[in-house]
């Protein structure tokens, strides 16, 4: 199978707010979720080839999950069901200002039961990028598989991707968090990291030496910085390239949005690899991942609610 990006990871469902019902009781909207397969739907919809090796649980939410991610084209091939553990649930609970706060329901859920065992070498023919987070390296045994994957992925010579995607709650310690997230920074050749998570990794308050902590220690290829609305960054080789977010007055849920920038970004590397990028191409990757960003948050959910590549440039031409 020749797949673009096979990615690992949680494949989950997000509960988001959705109103009120008659009684004044919050409404909550059953929305498929999980950063991989986010990433891996955004790939899908620019016509890319996806992949993704995971669990869900044998229930509704498993069998929904399953659904899903094969209608909007990612290959389900990997997407392993445990007979004794439920699907992980996660509850949204959108901030005034349009942030997030999560409750996990996971103790453990279906996503931490991949085991090493379960990792083969046949997953990984013929693709090109491997992307994974941390949430996949919060217990020790799925925590061993996503780092045989990872060695699996080197070996046949792919791009190794990670979007760190630190969600304290599912962390048994921040120490044991910051610990797992350096450990996965070092592995990896692109980096997409949101501006609180440098902060948290490094230690530092100003984001450019935060980078700079990260790029001393373990120097990345390339590293990509968002900064919520107001856009992100490239950092590659002696290149600092920074692009304002696209103003965006119809959001109503955030979810979903660094995905929507990842997925455009490994887009970008798809097309010019990642030997020989400049100030050019840096600046429209970051342009075309935070117009397509910016569009996402118009929608409730993530994984159905990517846009496509005429969206996103006719969102850029204004």
């Amino acid at each position: 199978m020749n797949t673009d990006v096979i990615a690992l990871g949680e494949l989950l469902i997000d509960f988001t707010m959705n109103g009120l019902s008659g009684q004044g009781n919050n409404l909550y909207e059953a929305n498929p979720g999980g950063a991989p397969c986010n990433i891996l739907s955004m790939l899908s919809k620019l016509g890319r080839r996806t992949s993704f090796i995971g669990k869900v649980g044998s229930d509704q939410f498993g069998r929904l999950l399953r659904g899903t991610i094969e209608d909007v084209g990612i290959d389900s091939t990997y997407l392993l069901n445990d007979p004794d553990v439920p699907t992980t649930l996660a509850f949204v609970h959108t901030l005034p200002d349009g942030d997030r706060d999560f409750s996990f329901y996971r103790k453990p859920g279906a996503d931490m039961m991949l085991k090493p065992s379960e990792i083969k070498e046949e997953m990984f023919e013929g693709a090109k990028i491997f992307h994974f987070g941390t949430l996949s390296m919060t217990a020790p045994e799925v925590r061993e598989a996503t780092l045989k994957a990872v060695d699996i992925a080197k070996s046949k010579g792919m791009i190794i991707s990670l979007d760190p995607n630190l969600r304290p709650p599912l962390w048994d310690s921040m120490e044991s968090a910051r610990e797992q997230m350096l450990k996965a920074i070092s592995l990896c050749d692109v980096l997409k990291i949101s501006d609180n998570e440098v902060q948290f990794v490094s230690g530092k308050d100003d984001y450019d030496e935060g980078i700079r902590f990260i790029r001393e220690q373990f120097n990345p290829k390339l590293i990509c910085l968002t900064l919520g609305k107001d856009g992100s960054r490239a950092y590659y080789k002696d290149l600092r390239v920074e692009v304002p977010g696209f103003k965006q007055e119809n959001t109503i849920d955030t979810t979903g949005a660094g995905d929507t920038f990842c997925g455009c970004m490994l887009d970008g590397i798809l097309a010019d690899g990642l030997e020989d990028l400049n100030e050019d191409k840096l600046r429209g990757m970051l342009t075309f991942a935070n117009a397509a960003a910016s569009l996402v948050t118009t929608r409730r959910g993530a994984i159905k609610s990517m846009p496509d590549r005429d969206e996103v440039k006719a969102l850029m031409l204004g």
